[in-house]
């Protein structure tokens, strides 16, 4: 049992990587080049100023007369040491001749515009360098993040196979596959902040290694929070739920765990701004109108920004992947099951966090976004009492369809929009699905992908990535779909103590 546990979470692992480094990473997307900016700055002129490369950007900082990106930096730091160590690498003749002659092929010229400047050399290393970071630091803890999530679902009593299909619901039926395969921080901090809370969980049930586990915990939760500041609301949930279960003996290790990217942060600031605080965003060079609105764009929850998170066509969580609707029902079966009510707690606490924040915000809508950007780290908290629902209290065949049937249309209309252009779509185009995604389609314009590098233009270049998906499907699924989910843990396995 154990040894198919395990092929199967090397499997997800396997499928979920491949399918988010498959398309490219966005290119002229400014929220992507700001970081790398800063990576390139840092590793190849010594400094923490972009000045140099601002021009691919519309996302930075002006400071004392220089420009600095004014984004959060976490995952620049992560990026820093893997950039350094490729770079030999990415500078190799062989790669470049073949980045080149990749760049050459027609299914990829294809994707050009004509009025561009074409696919220079220097933008040629740019977009190898952002894809190498993107598979690196973003795509790979989003991948080895599916083991974490099959493992969650075990212990809240789905079976293998509904874990298996769960977690690859999650992964590639949510907004969290674009943002997987893209350098963003959202889906990074989707990964640390739900790794803390399984850490927490289940890593602090030995008291050996209680104290290792607590600086870990901290660690997570300190890196989520410098790389995208709104993340403190999850650590501070997380932080009392850890106290709660573990007591006051983690408080310490876990402060001294984020003290450390605390430090980074600081430094950082030091050096661009002349201050400890995270201050990039009030320096922007853009949307100073939306920062100063409020506290740096907040004030208070609005009907209209909630509504347009969760059910508009512009952004809506819930368009793009009805199937966390189950997480509604969810919540019920789990609190009348009188189990891991803490956990719950910390399931439905952190979301609602998300939400009445970005909902606070005038700037909700997050610019070039594939669906809410803002609120993908709350994602996984749905979709863990959605498979709960599954897992414990679908007891009718047609609920099974029904869910089966919302997550295949939910990863239809993730993919559909994840790939349609070379560009996500903007905030001036609100009615995205017949003003971008749909015209995209029907023109053949298709994101960069890994298809056309084999020579398959447009729509058929994504055929590769349907022959991975649906094999995963069936490895991890289909010699079992008909058993009924069944609770495999009791309640001290799912607890840990």
């Amino acid at each position: 049992m154990q040894a198919g546990i395990n092929i199967r979470m090397l499997a997800l692992i396997a499928v979920l990587f491949l399918a988010y480094v498959y398309v490219l990473p966005r290119w002229s997307d400014w929220s992507q080049n700001s970081r790398l900016n800063l990576v390139l700055a840092v590793a190849d002129d010594g400094t923490v100023k972009i000045d140099r490369y601002v021009a691919n950007t519309g996302d930075y900082a002006l400071f004392n007369g220089h420009a600095y990106t004014d984004k959060a930096p976490g995952p620049a730091f992560l990026a820093l040491p893997v950039y350094m160590a490729l770079r030999p690498v990415i500078d190799h003749p062989l790669v470049v001749a073949r980045s080149q002659a990749l760049g050459a092929g027609d299914a990829m010229a294809g994707t050009l515009r004509t009025d561009g400047t074409g696919l220079r050399n220097d933008k040629l290393r740019y977009a190898l360098v952002q894809y190498s970071m993107t598979a690196l630091v973003i795509a790979l803890p989003a991948a080895l993040f599916g083991a974490l999530f099959f493992l969650a679902l075990r212990w809240v009593g789905a079976s293998p196979t509904l874990a298996a299909l769960g977690t690859l619901a999650y992964g590639l039926a949510t907004a969290a596959a674009p943002y997987a395969g893209n350098f963003y921080s959202h889906q990074l901090v989707a990964t640390l902040i739900f790794g803390a809370l399984m850490v927490v969980w289940r890593g602090g049930s030995t008291p050996k290694y209680g104290t290792i586990c607590a600086l870990l915990a901290g660690l997570l939760l300190g890196w989520a929070i410098i790389s995208e500041y709104p993340a403190a609301l999850a650590a501070l949930i997380i932080g009392v739920y850890a106290l709660w279960r573990r007591g006051w003996r983690w408080a310490l290790p876990m402060a001294l765990g984020g003290f450390i990217p605390g430090c980074l942060l600081m430094a950082y600031n030091m050096a661009a701004f002349n201050t400890i605080w995270p201050v990039g965003y009030a320096h922007s060079a853009l949307w100073q109108e939306q920062h100063q609105t409020g506290f740096m764009s907040l004030t208070y929850p609005q009907p209209a920004a909630l509504w347009g998170l969760l059910f508009s066509d512009f952004r809506g969580l819930f368009v793009r992947a009805p199937w966390l609707l189950l997480a509604l029902p969810g919540y019920v079966a789990w609190w009348r099951s009188q189990r891991l009510r803490a956990e719950w707690w910390v399931a439905l606490l952190i979301p609602v966090a998300f939400l009445l924040f970005y909902g606070s915000s005038a700037m909700w809508w997050g610019g070039f976004a594939a669906g809410p950007r803002y609120i993908v780290p709350m994602i996984p908290f749905l979709a863990l009492p959605a498979i709960w629902w599954l897992a414990t209290a679908a007891q009718q065949q047609w609920q099974r369809l029904l869910a089966f049937l919302l997550v295949s249309l939910s990863l239809l209309l993730t993919w559909m929009e994840a790939v349609a252009g070379q560009l996500f779509p903007t905030d001036a185009q609100r009615a995205t699905w017949t003003e971008v995604v749909l015209p995209a389609w029907a023109n053949g314009d298709i994101a960069r992908n890994l298809g056309m590098a084999l020579g398959l233009d447009g729509g058929w270049s994504l055929l590769p990535l349907l022959v991975l998906l649906g094999g995963a499907v069936a490895l991890v699924g289909l010699p079992t779909m008909r058993r009924r989910p069944t609770l495999a843990h009791n309640e001290q396995l799912a607890t840990g103590d």
